[in-house]
């Protein structure tokens, strides 16, 4: 992932750090989103080849939908310290995301932290269609 190649805005929110992503599609969004969250994390190339595993995540609307998406990277972050390199998402609907991620070591000496995020907010979180495309607008607790 080259952060050159993001496309997304920092938004300001008291004690919060909230992000709009804009996508040509619905799939595009959550893939950038998640690309985006991983920027604001960690400062490093990584578009080194890793493993595949992948990723199942289910929800009431694509506004849940896309807190459990983050979460599940989240997870794979602080969890299991492991980075998101590359993301295809094979299947989306409102209800329900299935993916296969490329994930590669978090390495502490090659990969500089920038902002430890703590969770995935529900508060303001919207994905919708727009006249151009897809937006999301998502807040993180820091």
């Amino acid at each position: 992932m080259n952060a050159t190649d993001l496309n997304y805005q920092i938004i300001d929110h008291t004690a919060d750090l909230g992000i709009v992503v804009k996508g040509v599609d619905v799939k595009d969004v959550f893939i950038r989103a998640a690309q985006a969250m991983t920027d604001l994390m960690v400062k490093a190339d990584i578009n080194e080849k890793g493993a595949k595993r992948k990723v199942l995540v289910e929800g009431e609307d694509f506004p849940d939908l896309m807190v459990r998406w983050l979460g599940e990277i989240l997870y794979l972050f602080d969890g299991e310290h492991i980075l998101v390199s590359a993301i295809e998402i094979s299947s989306i609907s409102p209800i329900r995301l299935q993916s296969i991620l490329t994930v590669v070591p978090l390495n502490r000496g090659h990969h500089e932290m920038l902002r430890e995020i703590k969770a995935v907010t529900y508060h303001q979180i919207s994905v919708q269609r727009v006249h151009d495309g897809w937006e999301a607008r998502i807040i993180f607790d820091v």
